[in-house]
């Protein structure tokens, strides 16, 4: 172990370094609480007697610049250490404040989300009502549409239905005008064929009745050749006679 009383300049140096070293802070992290002071920083000091120190380190052998060096060190070195305790630590009391805080917090969040919810649902309600009143809109314009559609539909069936029955009564007009032609002709041919054959009875009638009288007068001229021929036979045979 180092003797402080026989290299001063050590001791110095060693007081030096501890303070630079628990004089250095790290940082910490924080959050979005009010930071409560329960031990004001007068009552976080080491409270002894110093001088008492000083004069026992005198006794033990320490000169008094040395014996006050050292107990400065300690009152350093302990301060630095009660610094870090209340950083790190926290009383009851303490964790208390910070945990209401936090459950005022906590209330304050869920009064929160409960007005984002309210509103929220508030929207959703509003957005589903115009939703169905667009849908009601969309509906009543497609059915308009479709009625409109089918009114067309049937009024071009309608149209269709009359122009082809109409098409269709002038065609059977035209059969029918046919149909009576047909049978006109038909009857007028039929009188010129019963004429006709009428025409041709009558002329065979008449060719039979001029052939008989034909033949009447072919046997008369027969007769009367043959006649003659034996009258000229007869007269012929009595000259040679």
């Amino acid at each position: 172990m180092t003797n402080f009383r026989q290299h001063p300049g050590r001791l110095a140096l060693f007081h030096s370094n501890c303070l630079s070293r628990f004089h250095k802070t790290t940082a910490v992290r924080t959050f979005d609480v009010r930071k409560v002071e329960l031990t004001p920083l007068e009552q976080r000091k080491l409270t002894f007697d110093s001088h008492a120190l000083v004069k026992e380190l005198e006794s033990s052998g320490f000169e008094k610049r040395q014996a006050e060096v050292i107990v400065t060190a300690l009152v350093t070195l302990t301060t630095a250490n009660m610094d870090i305790v209340y950083r790190d630590m926290v009383t009851g009391a303490h964790q208390e404040i910070a945990l209401q805080q936090i459950m005022a917090h906590l209330d304050a969040i869920r009064k929160d989300m409960v007005i984002l919810e309210k509103s929220e649902f508030a929207n959703l309600r509003s957005e589903n009502a115009k939703m169905k009143t667009e849908l009601e809109q969309i509906k009543n314009r497609l059915l308009e549409e479709s009625q409109k559609i089918r009114a067309d539909a049937k009024l071009d069936i309608n149209l269709e239905r009359s122009r082809i029955t109409d098409m269709f009564t002038e065609q059977e007009k035209k059969l029918m005008e046919v149909r009576t032609e047909f049978q006109k002709m038909n009857a007028d041919i039929e009188s010129e064929a019963v004429e006709t054959s009428k025409k041709i009875d009558i002329q065979v009638a008449s060719l039979k009745t001029l052939l008989e009288s034909l033949k009447l007068e072919t046997i008369k001229y027969l007769a009367a050749c043959i006649f003659t021929c034996l009258a000229i036979a007869l007269g012929f045979y009595r000259f040679w006679k």
